[in-house]
């Protein structure tokens, strides 16, 4: 066997002996480190992507997703590259999106609401059949949840002043204007009030407690006034944690009684399958999207003086809401 050649020189009387070979310098350690957490950390990943991709499998064609992909070995495919996804954060193509509004990030999400958001939104919360099975999926998950909000404000609800901030294309806002609740509907993008008002005429026909909501675009740091109720469904999805403190902390500031709101729940499971969906990013998927844990979102109403008192949990195969209503300490 060959020996491994060293180097020899004295230094202040004494003889040193190096190998040739250099010690690791930090970039290599670092390299070594990452490479440990990679391989620490996959068969995690590779456990919540193997569960998320036979939905996804399913469904390929509607998210884009290359067809080359679509095989047996899908599962594996995704976990690798779900393992080298958390590893590249897609910050950069965010920051892109945000620079292409000027920096600010509200701004981004109020053009994509007022453009190709809208178009893709309008369908997925209207009645057409002109959407895909993750379309459908999202639109039913939605529903549940502005049904559970429905029967938690029951009949009392006729006469109350409602703010439901982030109204979208009216999901809430009709219902409740249909059995009589004085509506404040908002929303950050004025093609979605449109939207909305244009389908409460619709819906309306000759109801006799019908009260027309009133519509406003604004988005949820513009909303002022006080309201006996306060809701705010799937909205801060588009707010990262520090601002959606400030937001929640706003709401509560606004209601009389009660504040009900949604988000998607921040766990292991649902932070994979948000990955897997930035692997394979579709042109329509044009804002950022977080989400939120819950004893944050718990301890912002806390700090202000409010309780959660009912927690309900929405679930399909692509649609994640987690729903509170809270009310004064």
């Amino acid at each position: 066997m060959a020996t491994r050649p060293v180097m020899r020189y004295r230094r202040a009387n004494k003889m040193v002996v190096h190998s040739a070979k250099k010690p690791p310098c930090r970039t290599e350690r670092s390299n070594a480190a990452l490479l440990a957490a990679t391989a620490a950390t996959a068969p995690l990943l590779a456990q919540s992507a193997h569960a998320a991709a036979e939905k996804i499998a399913t469904v390929a064609g509607d998210m884009d997703m290359p067809s080359t992909l679509i095989s047996q070995g899908i599962p594996t495919v995704i976990a690798g590259a779900l393992a080298v996804n958390f590893l590249a954060d897609p910050e950069r193509r965010r920051q892109e999106m945000t620079e292409a509004a000027g920096g600010d990030e509200m701004a981004s999400v109020k053009n994509y609401f007022n453009g190709e958001g809208f178009q893709r939104w309008r369908k997925i919360y209207g009645e057409t059949d002109e959407v895909n099975k993750v379309q459908k999926d999202i639109r039913d998950g939605h529903a549940v949840t502005v049904s559970k909000v429905i029967n938690w404000l029951g009949e009392g609800v006729k006469g109350k002043a409602v703010c439901d901030a982030g109204c979208g294309t009216g999901s809430l806002t009709i219902p409740l204007a249909l059995k009589g609740a004085k509506v404040s509907a908002s929303d950050i993008a004025v093609e979605m009030t449109k939207e909305a008002e244009r389908r409460f005429e619709e819906r309306k026909g000759n109801s006799a407690s019908a009260v027309a909501p009133v519509f406003d675009a604004r988005g949820l740091e513009e909303i002022e006034g006080k309201y006996d109720v306060v809701t705010c469904l799937d909205v801060m999805i588009h707010y990262p944690q520090d601002k959606a403190n400030g937001m929640v902390k706003h709401l509560a500031s606004l209601a009389n009684e009660k504040l009900i709101i949604s988000f998607a729940p921040k766990t292991l499971y649902y932070s994979t399958l948000k990955r897997i969906g930035e692997l394979f990013p579709g042109p329509s998927k044009a804002t950022r999207a977080y989400l939120h844990a819950e004893e944050d979102v718990e301890r912002a109403l806390n700090e202000v003086g409010w309780k959660v008192v009912k927690r309900e949990m929405t679930a399909t195969n692509f649609y994640f809401s987690r729903l509170l209503e809270a009310v004064p300490m």
